[in-house]
């Protein structure tokens, strides 16, 4: 993909035979998220989208979309974050209690289980314990399949990981529809905000199987990119031991404290281990390429396009832009002392941006920064020697089998 940064602001590609435009200028991907946001739809030329819900935050319909972002808002703001932080790290903490020292360990596939965890007793507060339990190893299990689900090309088109995917999403679905239908009152958070949506409209806007699905759609977004951001934050750790001392140093000073987000999103300089954090975000983002399709005319730069266009850009590629970014592909925390994302281009996006960028950002950077110092407090982990761990773009940008074994500090 590197090569597309050499050639012209638009270029011309085929994915699976569908012809598509790549845009690689910050400030065009920006006017596509933004200024003509309005003109674009949802783009489907990646199989990653056809088994979540389109009802509710997905919906294609911008008003329906702002509806719905407004009914999550409450829920995903910086404030409820750090009032969830002492459950957040109470979970990590739980989800690493089996690792023992010298013994190798799936970190994949625990920061599955850790942020399974997280979103399910935050999102969904209120359900039986039992049944937390139960969706919590359920959604584990969606989450690692969706995460190494492969976008397009024959490995796409596999039978046995689609079929592995339906599966896991299937039997995660129906438990949690058996949820609300034996004990429909017995939820806060989102999902209680979604069912009370639908009784003071009197006509509910979204049907029980659609609220369902909305619950399954976030639980699986907020679970898949924390997972596989924190991956990669974990490994960079082991392979840069000075950093990993500044992180550890930052998270003492930091103990109990509520930092906000990098700078260029409003506030203030950030410490350490979020400037560690926006550079893991910058060089690994977990939505590493999105699609739109046109709506309508548009025009890309010089260059005029019909509606039903499709319309790309990666952020793996924006990100490592040498003209934005001195060294690109040098791991430096510190450069976000300095560098500072404009609102005028699209160069730092792992949240998107506009109108349908990610509602749960400040979430997000509060979770992170808790599963961090709950797991790097207590463990130190270390690669064997010689592993050379790939990055695998499938579903979310993450490590190909990191297998790393863990210490008592």
């Amino acid at each position: 993909m590197q090569r597309l940064l050499k050639g012209g602001p638009v270029r011309t590609v085929s994915v699976d035979g569908v012809a598509a435009e790549f845009v690689t200028d910050p400030e065009l991907v920006r006017r596509v998220l933004v200024k003509d946001g309005k003109h674009y739809g949802k783009g489907e030329l990646f199989q990653k989208a056809r088994i979540l819900s389109k009802a509710g935050l997905l919906a294609d319909d911008d008003a329906l979309h702002r509806h719905y972002r407004r009914l999550a808002h409450p829920y995903l703001r910086t404030a409820a974050a750090a009032d969830h932080a002492p459950g957040m790290e109470k979970t990590a903490r739980d989800a690493v209690a089996a690792w023992r020292p010298g013994q190798p360990v799936d970190v994949q596939a625990a920061m599955c289980r850790a942020a399974s965890g997280i979103a399910v007793s935050t999102l969904f507060d209120g359900l039986p314990g039992d049944t937390e339990s139960v969706l919590v190893e359920q959604l584990t299990v969606l989450a690692r399949e969706m995460i190494g689900k492969p976008l397009h090309g024959r490995a796409a088109l596999q039978r046995g990981p689609a079929r592995r995917l339906a599966r896991a999403f299937t039997g995660f679905r129906s438990q949690l529809a058996v949820c609300l239908a034996d004990r429909p009152d017995a939820t806060a958070g989102y999902l209680s905000a979604l069912l009370s949506d639908a009784e003071r409209t009197g006509t509910p806007a979204l049907s029980a199987d659609e609220i369902c699905d909305e619950a399954v759609m976030m639980l699986i977004a907020a679970t898949v990119t924390t997972a596989s951001v924190m991956s990669w934050a974990l490994y960079v750790l082991a392979e840069h031991p000075q950093i990993e001392e500044y992180v550890l140093k930052d998270l003492a000073r930091t103990a109990g404290g509520c930092p906000g987000a990098p700078s260029g999103h409003g506030h203030g300089p950030p410490g350490y281990t979020l400037r560690f954090l926006a550079e893991v975000l910058r060089l690994y983002p977990p939505v590493w390429i999105t699609c739109r399709k046109a709506l309508s005319d548009i025009t890309l730069g010089d260059r005029t396009f019909p509606a039903g266009t499709h319309v790309m850009f990666s952020s793996y590629l924006l990100h490592r832009d040498p003209d934005r970014y001195p060294d690109p592909h040098r791991f430096d925390p510190d450069r976000w002392l300095t560098a500072s994302p404009t609102a005028q281009d699209a160069s730092y996006i792992p949240f998107g941006a506009g109108a349908r960028g990610c509602v749960g950002e400040p979430f997000a950077w509060k979770e992170l920064e808790t599963l961090l110092g709950a797991v790097t407090r207590e463990w130190q982990l270390t690669l064997p020697p010689g592993t050379r761990i790939r990055p695998a773009a499938h579903t979310t940008l993450h490590p190909q089998r990191l297998l790393m074994t863990p210490q008592p500090r």
